[in-house]
């Protein structure tokens, strides 16, 4: 496989990233609409179009944010391309979740607004992660150089972790994981999504180890002090696990 994979039309040609992009967007929105038919939505319409743009803003601030502070001297050189060429997963989860917390304590919603959205969530990255394997280098979302079996040359020559696949297979397990717990445990209002937040901010707190980011001289990354912030944000997931899901009758 040559990468980056492209489709060509004509003389030109659409990169596969753009495609999966656009398909991760759509189709994680077409599966979240398709839930919330099946289920008693306990947030309004009007409120939850709110919900939406609060978690919108905060994900587009957060991710942007994150994303150029991972190399903040290259922000002095390029300034808004710098900005708005940047971004990531981590900030714009946090950023949103920001966004969503400060919008429902506005207009009152005290029931959880994510609980819906993590299958499609995990759609949509699963769907997008694959685009940034298929982008190769351009990406940067690759790991270290490694000599193991499964180790990928993405196009310099240079066999490297694919650490887009190792999230794509962690995105998998979750939901097949969290499918499978929550037909034995149902969860009370919320902890799906809580569920959602702490396994991803740990897995990207451990697996920035083998992906070459700018660690400071504590060793560690700007995108794993912001998972911990998140983590210490969910710390009774871990106090508390059996609050997490409803008693059995």
């Amino acid at each position: 496989m040559h990468f980056p994979v492209n489709i060509p039309i004509g003389k030109s040609s659409i990169p596969v990233h753009f495609v999966c992009e656009t398909l991760a967007y759509f189709l994680g929105y077409r599966y979240y609409a398709w839930l919330r038919k099946q289920s008693a939505d306990k947030i309004t319409d009007h409120n939850r179009l709110i919900i939406f743009i609060g978690a919108a803003f905060g994900a587009f601030v957060g991710s942007h944010v994150v994303g150029v502070l991972e190399n903040p001297t290259l922000l002095s050189q390029f300034g808004i391309i710098y900005f708005m060429g940047n971004k990531t997963i981590v900030g714009g989860m946090l950023g949103g979740l920001i966004g969503v917390e400060l919008t429902k304590k506005q207009i009152g919603v005290t029931v959880s607004s994510g609980d819906l959205m993590v299958y499609p969530l995990i759609l949509a990255m699963v769907i997008g992660r694959t685009g940034c394997f298929l982008a190769g280098l351009e990406d940067g979302t690759y790991g270290i150089a490694s000599n193991l079996p499964w180790a990928i040359d993405f196009g310099d020559g240079t066999r490297r972790h694919p650490t887009n696949l190792y999230e794509i297979l962690f995105w998998l397990l979750l939901w097949i994981g969290l499918k499978a717990f929550e037909k034995q445990n149902p969860f009370v209002d919320g902890a799906r999504f809580k569920l959602f937040m702490v396994s991803y901010l740990l897995f990207r707190l451990f697996v920035e180890f083998i992906k070459p980011d700018y660690f400071f001289g504590f060793g560690l990354s700007v995108i794993q002090l912001v998972c911990i912030a998140g983590i210490l944000y969910y710390y009774k997931v871990f106090l508390y696990p059996s609050k997490l899901t409803k008693p059995h009758a």
